[in-house]
């Protein structure tokens, strides 16, 4: 009898090696799946283990570059950022990883695709909301969901025995006591020790980036050119050194970044599933190039067109984090901000130095700055007597409202000035009272 083809998002780690097995012994033809996205991995190994777990064929796909272009740059250009912190490492990869994996089933003939994040976690809707909208009729097998699975696994201690009974390689060193995922944007460490709240990040965490004590002793100074919102360009104006390629740039900014202790963030973060959790995230390269990006916009985007984005973002930041990238508000919104990022063109210095970024002046072709309209000293074409009719207009409101105010609680509602009054008329009226009694 044929057996059924199942695509497997395989990393070669304990878990998905389980799991490939696991599948096998319930008569899969198990393809696995690599998604290089940038991680430090031995691609060759990770075959060659896959293939000694049972797989039938492997995948080992380089999505480095469609990453960088396709998906870490759009966001980018809306300036996502989580909760206000958090540039999205790890969520920003994701249907990149699952739209791969699909394309992989409907090139092998099959519905079937698995996967090996856990119940609890976000990584499992964002794959499976983006194996939903790319195929239908998907038919996805998540063990961590399975209670077959479930009941045979109950730990680690049970996924490692697993691996002894059918010799799979697991690594003999001791596993780090978090865990971490890694891609060309960035590198998170989560769980485990670091699951207290209250507990300072351990240094030995840092693994891409050094700490601001031991960063250099001066400044680094950079620029970034930009094209509608897209970078073009990365030189350092010391040394001279120019990147134009996407992927090349990124790299070259995670090295600057991370020599000069930019791009750590330690923060307790809102799970889509309603869990809490403590992450500690690495990325230096991505927050020079958000950094850049938005002081530019500074200077050459409209004022309205701005407050509006920027309404949008935090939405924009939310769907990438829940896994809602192939959706249809993100088609919306990706649209507007597309339009926004017309014109975003010009170059940002920037000055790195121990985990600080500075400004060191932008320019730009479309700038909207007029020195002489902003000038303190020069009129520029300004008038300052237009500003009467203006404040009378806008101030029509604001009297409206105060007579509304004045209606609803006579009694209770006391402007300052009828305070003031009726400090004044207290006063008077008491200095008579004395002298009355003294007659």
């Amino acid at each position: 009898m044929k057996k059924e083809k199942i695509v497997l998002a395989y990393s070669g780690g304990l878990d998905t090696s389980v799991i490939l097995k696991w599948l096998d012994n319930r008569g899969f033809d198990v393809i696995a799946y690599v998604a290089d996205v940038g991680q430090n991995e031995d691609f060759a190994e990770i075959e060659k283990k896959a293939y000694a777990t049972g797989a039938s064929k492997v995948y080992v796909e380089d999505l480095k570059e469609e990453l960088v272009t396709d998906y870490i740059f759009p966001a980018m250009q809306a300036n996502a950022v989580y909760e206000g912190t958090y540039l999205l490492g790890t969520s920003i990869a994701r249907p990149l990883i699952a739209k791969r994996q699909i394309e992989i089933a409907m090139k092998e003939g099959t519905k079937y695709v698995s996967h090996g994040a856990t119940g609890k976690g976000n990584d499992q809707v964002r794959f499976e909301f983006a194996f939903y909208a790319l195929m239908p009729d998907v038919k996805i097998i998540a063990p961590w969901k399975e209670e077959e699975f479930l009941e045979q696994f109950k730990g680690r201690s049970d996924l490692i025995a697993y691996a002894h009974t059918y010799n799979i390689p697991i690594k003999a060193s001791t596993k780090k006591p978090y865990s971490e995922d890694e891609n060309i944007l960035h590198i998170s460490h989560e769980a485990g020790i670091l699951e207290d709240p209250a507990l300072r990040c351990p240094a030995e965490v840092f693994s891409h980036t050094r700490s601001p004590q031991d960063a250099p002793d001066k400044e680094t100074e950079i620029s970034i050119d930009f094209v509608d919102g897209i970078p073009v360009q990365v030189k350092n104006e010391q040394t001279g050194e120019i990147k134009t390629d996407p992927l090349e740039m990124l790299i070259y900014l995670n090295k600057v970044g991370a020599e000069n202790a930019i791009g750590r963030v330690d923060l307790v973060e809102n799970r889509y599933v309603g869990v809490k959790s403590r992450g500690i995230y690495e990325t230096p390269g991505g927050t020079l190039l958000w950094f850049a990006h938005r002081d530019l916009e500074g200077i050459a985007m409209d004022k309205e067109v701005m407050h509006l984005r920027d309404m949008l973002t935090p939405k924009f930041s939310e769907l990438i984090y829940n896994g809602l990238w192939f959706s249809p508000e993100m088609d919306f919104l990706m649209s507007a901000f597309n339009k926004s990022q017309e014109d975003i063109t010009g170059k940002v210095k920037l000055i790195l130095y121990k985990g600080n970024i500075m400004p060191a002046g932008r320019t730009s072709p479309t700038s909207l700055y007029n020195q002489d309209l902003s000038s303190m000293e020069i009129e520029g074409g300004y008038n300052a007597i237009d500003c009467k009719g203006f404040i009378n207009i806008n101030g029509i409101r604001l009297k409206a409202h105060n007579l509304v105010l004045r209606r609803k609680s006579p009694y209770t509602w006391r402007s300052h000035a009828d305070a003031d009054a009726d400090a004044d008329a207290d006063g008077e009226s008491g200095s008579e009272s004395e002298s009355g009694s003294e007659n």
